[in-house]
């Protein structure tokens, strides 16, 4: 694959981690077969998303412990609930656009870009708990929750939105090329 195919994909794709980038460069594989398991990979998200015949997210049930609340300082706890969260996958996973990243870092085409991509990812999914930094009691994280549910369908949208985006712009790149 001649570098240019390499570039276009990698800033194609750019929104998440990476080694496997190098494992893609020093393969050899081509552009169309890595645009075919990020198509087929968000394809699947999707359907797994949106429920197609049943069909669930896998996932770990675990959420960050909260006995580190009165364990660590306050900023300990929260550096370490924003890693976890960043992390992606050392939680509950919500939606299939968290694999889906791992795979886009994983083919990016250069471990700087899945680094990249992966950073991104983990500080929009970390900067999350920016939301609730003015929460004091339980009346205004109950006031939060209710906020939450009402941006939900507008959320699963955006995220079955988000897939259909990289499978367009995955097509756009390997037509490119």
């Amino acid at each position: 694959m001649d570098n240019g195919g390499r570039v276009r994909l990698s800033a194609c794709l750019w929104p998440c981690e990476g080694t496997g980038a190098a494992v893609r460069h020093q393969a050899g594989l081509p552009l169309g077969l890595a645009v075919t398991i990020v198509v087929a990979a968000a394809v699947a998200g999707i359907a797994l998303d949106v429920g197609v015949a049943g069909l669930r997210l896998p996932t770990v049930h675990r959420q960050v412990n909260e006995d580190w609340l009165h364990r660590y300082r306050g900023g300990v706890y929260g550096f370490g609930f924003g890693f976890q969260l960043g992390l992606g996958v050392a939680t509950i996973v919500t939606t299939a656009t968290v694999y889906l990243t791992f795979v886009l870092a994983f083919l990016a085409g250069s471990a700087w870009a899945g680094l990249a991509i992966g950073a991104a990812f983990g500080l929009v999914r970390g900067a999350s708990l920016l939301v609730a930094a003015g929460v004091e009691s339980p009346r205004e994280l109950s006031a939060l929750h209710r906020r939450f549910q009402r941006w939900a369908p507008f959320s699963r949208r955006l995220t079955i939105a988000t897939q259909l985006a990289v499978v367009a712009v995955s097509l756009v790149a390997v037509a490119r090329a």
